[in-house]
């Protein structure tokens, strides 16, 4: 178990706010922010990457070089500016950080390190920092960046450069005199079409991003070089807090994370980017407060869905589309990806494995139930639906085999998210508010029962661990989930409306309509929905792709763009419940809650990049509004969690009696805080309210949160409670 000592908690945030940085949202831009979120109530800003980044870049992600922060952004001095501007208004920063992966940028040579390995090859003292199979290759790293097939004559030596048109790359030293075929087979490298990636590539990337080589942070040479400046911010106090992106890209997660909180010392909250499958735990070794949240988003989600609408949704999306049960969709898709965007690196596992045991490699690879596994421990003990001998072959491999131990689990981390989350999940469509990172479609509803229990591990083993609703990597921020999470209480909303042609494509018809839903009236929604729609289809690959577009069908896609319709009163009031209930929970549950730029007031985002749009910070929205409302209860729970966090100790669930009772979920935190909100409000209105469904409270005076009202002792009746919120926060005295 997870225990206090582990982790110091003296600089746990209260509560974190994400501002996605870029060249057109610098540190100047959140230098200006800095007074409204401290009013907000937040404790810690949370940045997006800033060190060195390809030019241009919107997110950050494709680091260039590790030893300078990000001059597009407003360089060192401009962060150490901002951390200034926040440190006197109270508030600390929080920094995400990318030790998994760096950039193949163009020009090449923007990445100093790639740049010297492919000139100098395996002798550079750079190729440590990058895992090349240079066997696999013929002594050459692929490079697959070129538009097209080229030959020999496409190539010139130009002084200590090889050009390609535009592209440049590094000479090696004694070959310029060459003649072309020559000259290509002497470097260290051999440019290519970038199709070739998929089957040829000889070097661990992110995902399938070939754009992005990994990176070798177990050796403690390229840790160093990699995290000095990071560490130099930490030990100058510009940095309380580390997001740790994609820990399970890395050889040895344990390993590397003891290396760093060996470097940063107690005194750093550090949180890891880690997905948990429905009933995995985090590593209770892992020196960590605990991860960014997915698991909290999933069941703060599934409390809004409701089992038997939500299996309705699943029968008529069937019958609609003809398409597979999700068990059978998730495994297409695995097998898919491994065998075709991955085959590059199932095929390195297969050669290191043997003959022999390549199809044990491949059917763990598909059937393994969570992320990955890791170092020193059995991960194969919850693997179901393959020979016991195919198991005994890989457990018996990652024994004997290091190398192919990290590069499996490696690989399933990468086969995880891009046949579930990038595919699977854009091709199952029942109801889209469950196709969320970290999210599970087979069965999205989550009891109270459930979450009860779930928070109370929390508060137990990572008090201190992230939680969170939207972030730049949700396919849909919490408040356009929350109205969608709706369809579940009232299923016949997601039909075809009456007397429209189902069209060509009834899957996307399914998408576009909820994806339209759940958006809402929103600025420019026909464009933002015809974003989605083609990422959409491209990701689920099921009529077109990123890589072999159907043109004349994605010319079409924008045609799915339903017209806008005005939602029933009794919609719009069982959505407005949700994004409220949701947003009470998120605040006031164990954990530190981190709010998305933009997400105090009502949010509607999109898949990336619609989320990734500079924030829009509206201090003053109409008053009476859902905006209005969802910021008056973001503010007066940030800044009692600020204010007082001795309230947001400790977790007992407060069980509801009478009729209605699973319409309600409550709990204290420490003696002195109450919370109550409704669930599935659309079925409890229909089933005729609370009635004589009432709450017991603790002993003592229980005073509701900022608004003057009747205080309230013993058992309550929910109907009193609940009466004109859905949310109520009590706190025991005055």
């Amino acid at each position: 178990m997870h225990t206090e000592s582990d982790v110091p908690t003296a600089v746990t945030p209260a509560s974190t706010y994400r501002l996605q940085l870029s060249p057109e949202f610098t540190f100047a831009d959140a230098r200006e922010s800095v007074p409204y979120l401290a009013s907000l109530g937040v404790s810690h800003l949370h940045l997006s990457p800033v060190l060195e980044a390809v030019p241009g870049s919107a997110h950050g992600y494709d680091v260039t070089d590790h030893s300078r922060v990000r001059a597009e952004l407003g360089g060192e001095a401009g962060l150490r500016a901002l951390a200034a501007t926040a440190r006197a208004h109270g508030l600390g920063l929080v920094l995400d950080i990318v030790p998994n992966h760096m950039a193949v940028p163009s020009p090449l040579r923007l990445n100093r390190q790639l740049w010297e390995v492919l000139r100098e090859g395996p002798g550079s003292p750079c190729a440590r920092w990058f895992d090349i199979d240079w066997e696999a290759g013929g002594g050459q790293v692929l490079l697959p960046v070129l538009p097209g097939p080229a030959g020999p004559a496409d190539f010139k030596a130009d002084g200590d450069v090889l050009r390609h048109g535009d592209l440049e790359f590094p000479l090696r030293a004694g070959t310029a005199a060459l003649e072309p075929a020559e000259l290509l087979a002497a470097q260290f490298y051999r440019p290519a079409w970038w199709r070739e990636a998929r089957t040829a590539l000889n070097y661990r990337r992110f995902f399938t991003i070939s754009e992005l080589i990994g990176v070798r942070v177990e050796d403690p040479q390229v840790f160093a070089a990699t995290h000095a400046k990071i560490l130099e911010l930490v030990r100058d106090g510009v940095v309380e807090g580390l997001r740790i992106d994609h820990v399970d890209g890395l050889a040895d997660p344990r390993e590397y994370l003891d290396r760093l909180r060996s470097a940063t010392g107690p005194g750093c909250w550090i949180v890891v980017e880690k997905i948990l499958a429905r009933g995995e735990r985090l590593p209770a070794a892992w020196p960590v407060a605990g991860t960014t949240g997915y698991d909290a988003l999933r069941h703060v989600d599934g409390l809004f869905v409701d089992p038997e609408g939500a299996a309705e949704l699943a029968l008529l999306y069937r019958e609609s589309t003809g398409a597979a049960d999700w068990p059978e969709t998730a495994e297409r898709a695995t097998r898919e990806v491994l065998t075709g965007d991955l085959a590059a690196e199932l095929a390195a596992l297969e050669r290191r494995a043997g003959p022999a045991a390549a199809r044990a490699v491949r059917e763990l690879l598909v059937a393994y139930p969570a992320y990955r596994p890791y170092p020193g421990a059995d991960g194969f003990t919850e693997v179901t639906g393959v020979s016991p001998d195919d198991i005994a072959a890989v457990r018996e491999l990652t024994w004997r085999d290091g190398v192919f131990a990290a590069r499996f689990a490696q690989t399933s981390a990468a086969l995880r998210a891009k046949s579930l989350e990038d595919r699977a999940f854009y091709r199952w469509a029942p109801l889209l508010s469950a196709t969320e990172v970290g999210g599970d479609p087979g069965r999205p509803a989550v009891s109270p029962g459930e979450f009860h229990a779930y928070c109370a591990r929390l508060e137990r083993d990572w008090p201190a661990s992230g939680t969170v609703l939207s972030t730049h990597d949700t396919k849909r921020s919490a408040d356009v989930r929350a109205r969608i999470a709706v369809l579940s209480q009232a299923p016949g909303l997601a039909r075809e409306p009456h007397g429209a042609p189902p069209g060509p494509d009834p899957q996307l018809a399914w998408v576009a309509r909820q994806s339209a839903f759940g958006l809402g009236s929103a600025p420019d929604r026909e464009e933002r929905l015809a974003e989605a729609l083609l990422k959409a289809v491209r990701e689920a690959g099921l009529h077109t792709s990123w890589t072999d577009r159907d043109e004349r069908y994605e010319a079409g896609v924008a045609g799915y763009v339903p017209d806008p319709r005005e939602d029933p009163p009794e919609i719009a009031a069982a959505a407005r419940d949700n994004v409220l209930a949701m947003t009470a929970l998120h605040l006031t549950m164990p954990g530190v809650p981190e709010l998305y730029q933009g997400s105090e007031s009502e949010y509607r985002a999109l898949v990336d990049p619609d989320n990734r749009r500079p924030a829009e910070l509206d201090p003053h929205p109409e008053p009476g509004t859902l905006a209005a409302r969802k910021l008056a209860l973001t503010s007066a729970l940030l800044r009692l969690r600020r204010s007082r966090p001795e309230l947001f100790t400790g977790y007992a669930p407060l069980p509801a009696r009478g009729p209605a009772a699973e319409h309600c979920v409550a709990y204290a935190r420490s003696a002195d805080l109450v919370v109550a909100v409704t669930r599935l409000s659309l079925r409890l209105a229909a089933a005729g309210g609370w009635r004589t469904t009432a709450l017991e409270l603790p002993p003592g005076r229980w005073t509701p949160l900022g608004a003057p009202g009747p205080s309230f002792t013993g058992g309550v009746p929910l109907a009193a409670l609940l009466a004109e919120s859905p949310v109520a926060v009590l706190v025991r005295g005055a």
